[in-house]
């Protein structure tokens, strides 16, 4: 049973998505208001969390610095930004800092439990709006590469491969991924692992980043 935390200020919005994520997969689930709490359980030698959905706008420490302190102590774990549509720059920065998948508040709560049990299996949720959002902002970075793979470990995807990113930098998911590609969902889920191993990267945002900045979408 995997541990999934909830870190939200607003007291029914954290509820609500912590019910809804408990009683979709059987989690354990530890709801906390803030960075302060969630940080001082561990101290406390709490169950580490496996996937933390958190917060970017929260009072007090904020959820960029938490995902830092949390990246810091527990390596392993994923972590889905929750924020609103227009904290495009901390969404920038949350991907810089390892977040594993950024959804708006305004998502369906469905949307929300199907994030986490994705980001469970290996994947990277993302938004269409924040996935646009990555888009412009990477656009306004300029050329050169985003890793020490450089420009020639693009040049070695396939054109299934690119195909299959430039679909996801345009913002859908991999469901509709595969129907536009006329593939099973498995199919595009080996495509992205070998993509994510050709860039370098290991997640929707990094991928999408080295590809902006190496020129392939």
């Amino acid at each position: 049973m995997d541990t999934i935390w909830i870190i939200e200020d607003h007291r029914r919005l954290r509820e609500t998505v912590a019910e809804a994520v408990r009683l979709a997969g059987g989690h354990e689930v530890a709801p906390f208001a803030s960075c302060e709490k969630a940080l001082a359980a561990l101290d406390d030698h709490a169950p580490k969390p496996d996937v933390i959905l958190l917060d970017l706008g929260l009072p007090g420490m904020s959820g960029l610095e938490g995902l830092r302190r949390f990246k810091e102590r527990i390596p392993e774990v994923e972590i889905v930004v929750f924020t609103v549509f227009d904290d495009r720059e901390r969404v920038f920065d949350a991907i810089c800092n390892g977040a594993s998948g950024y959804l708006v508040k305004s998502e369906p709560l469905e949307r929300i439990v199907a994030a986490v049990e994705e980001v469970r299996r290996g994947g990277s949720p993302m938004s269409p709006e924040i996935a646009r959002c990555v888009i412009e902002r990477f656009s306004r970075v300029g050329a050169g590469p985003v890793s020490s793979g450089g420009p020639l470990v693009a040049e070695s995807l396939s054109e299934r491969e690119r195909e299959v990113l430039r679909l996801l930098a345009d913002g859908l998911v991999k469901k509709e991924v595969a129907a536009r590609m006329a593939i099973s969902l498995h199919t595009v889920d080996n495509y992205v692992r070998r993509i994510y191993a050709k860039l370098h990267v290991n997640t929707l945002g990094g991928a999408v980043a080295r590809a902006i900045r190496d020129g392939i979408v």
